[in-house]
């Protein structure tokens, strides 16, 4: 269900605005940032909505090899006091 006016007024001209935006919002993307990428998809613009896309891959991508560096110290640190001698 749409969050607001607005939305649903998006939703109601396009049967697939309100899954776009739910998409979105699945991968963690921002009110704004949803906001600019209907507002490229009613002017067509692509490219655009490419490179927003793009952009927020980019940074999951960058979140997620910190996260994996942080779990890989915490396995260093486990397999230390697990191989004491």
């Amino acid at each position: 269900m749409p969050r607001n006016k607005t939305e649903r007024q998006k939703a109601s001209g396009n049967p697939y605005a309100y899954t776009v935006l739910q998409n979105l919002r699945d991968a963690g993307c921002s009110d704004e940032m949803a906001a600019e990428f209907i507002a490229l998809q009613d002017r067509d613009e692509e490219e655009q909505q490419l490179r927003l896309l793009f952009g927020h891959r980019k940074h999951l991508l960058e979140r997620l090899h910190r996260e994996e560096k942080r779990i890989d110290c915490l396995d260093y640190l486990i397999y230390q006091i697990q191989n004491k001698k």
